[in-house]
């Protein structure tokens, strides 16, 4: 036989197996995105603690300070060493010398709570909370959460509280924005707290969906925001152009530089540094695929507007962020660590993922911690001891601790 017939049908039986093996791929009808399969889903967190390599020669040890959460978002520590927790129930938790107090803390804001983990739109309740800068003078607690307007619309507002040692007392509104959660907030060293929404419009200066604002710590507007005095233009917003933002941290040894990732459709995650008046592409650039397979834009880069500084294909769903200061971690310090909730659409593939960069911030390295562990990874947050805390986004939620094993 001829080698040109044979190759003809090589290719048509290669054809052949490829249709027989393709799999009709199921839609939710409410959604429009394909069924997840749940072969890896809704795990228990393994017994703990647990010890496990990791790439740069440190072994680490996993342990569980609480397994009593439900649906947590973000957490905070105060100088005590006690950890506020907020939930998507719309409650915020205490834990005192590793135990976790029966009822929840008194004194927030009432919002609107939420329901299962991981569906589209479950992103309510409380969300983030952070203490301000000079907490130690003046005790303010800030948290971002699920406001119901009169018309029964739901929004993502913040509220400033005092600390009084058990509860939140003085709670009020400061913001209350046009746009939707995750509302991650942070604070510069100017005293500047930084607000992530999601919503429509991200590309229209004068909505506030798809942008990230900057306050002054009583919610009034910096007079240097990149915006004020532009008619058309909300003087509150810092940037635009993104998707849904999940994470913040400023940069060590920076006054101002904002760190912010966002999630993508099916790949397009990624990290930006945040630019006064920035555009970051959204919806018009991405580097991802939507939920059915198709690119999301026929221009899949970010020609025009400001590109990630890191960026994930498939997407791992970017949740919180922080960078690795502390010394009990040595071979990890100045790395960036942020939390995964699922990766290439498969639920009970989140973990931490860590980041190395060179001395000019740009991309060395990757590595995917706790993966074994199967749970939507939500936060991450450096703790006073010098160790590293996750929280994870799961019905019977908890908060681990990540050490150094010797």
């Amino acid at each position: 036989m001829h080698n040109s017939v044979r190759l003809l049908i090589s290719v048509a039986v290669g054809g052949v197996l490829a249709l027989a093996q393709h799999k009709d791929v199921a839609f939710d009808p409410q959604y429009k995105i394909p069924i997840a399969p749940q072969g890896l889903a809704n795990r228990p967190l393994p017994k703990l603690p647990a010890v496990y390599d990791t790439a740069e020669g440190m072994k680490i040890r996993v342990s569980a300070v609480t397994r009593e959460l439900v649906f947590p978002f973000g957490f905070t520590f105060l100088p005590d060493g006690s950890i506020l927790v907020t939930q998507r129930d719309a409650t915020l938790r205490i834990i005192r010398n590793g135990k976790l107090d029966s009822a929840p803390v008194a004194g927030g804001p009432k919002g609107f709570g939420t329901g299962e983990s991981g569906m589209p739109g479950a992103v309510h309740g409380y969300m983030d909370v952070v203490l301000h800068p000079q907490f130690a003078e003046n005790k303010l607690v800030y948290l971002t959460y699920t406001k119901v307007l009169d018309d029964k619309k739901q929004v993502a507002a913040l509220a400033r509280s005092k600390w009084d040692g058990k509860q939140l007392t003085e709670t009020k509104d400061i913001f209350v924005s046009e746009g939707q959660g995750p509302a991650r907030i942070a604070f510069d060293r100017n005293n500047n707290i930084y607000m992530t929404l999601s919503g429509n419009d991200p590309q229209s200066p004068n909505t506030h969906g798809g942008k990230v604002l900057r306050l002054r710590d009583d919610g009034s507007i910096p007079k240097d925001n990149p915006f004020v005095g532009q008619a058309g233009k909300k003087p509150e917003i810092f940037t635009l152009g993104h998707r849904n933002s999940l994470g913040l941290a400023l940069r060590p040894g920076t006054t101002d530089e904002m760190w912010q990732n966002e999630n993508g459709p099916n790949g397009g995650d990624e990290i930006n540094i945040l630019k006064p008046g920035a555009n970051y592409g959204w919806p018009l650039v991405s580097l991802g695929r939507d939920y059915p397979g198709p690119w999301h834009s026929d221009r899949p880069t970010h020609a025009g507007f400001e590109p990630p500084v890191v960026y994930w294909m498939p997407a791992i769903a970017l949740s919180g962020m922080t960078f690795y200061t502390g010394d009990k971690l040595a071979k990890w310090k100045g790395d960036l660590f942020v939390g995964g909730l699922r990766t290439g659409e498969i639920p009970g593939t989140g973990h931490l993922e860590r980041i190395l960069f060179n001395q000019n911030m740009e991309e060395l390295r990757r590595e995917s911690l706790l993966v074994d562990l199967h749970q939507r990874i939500r936060d991450v947050r450096q703790g006073p001891d010098g160790l590293l805390y996750v929280i994870t986004d799961q019905k019977e939620g908890a908060l681990l601790k990540i050490e150094a094993a010797e």
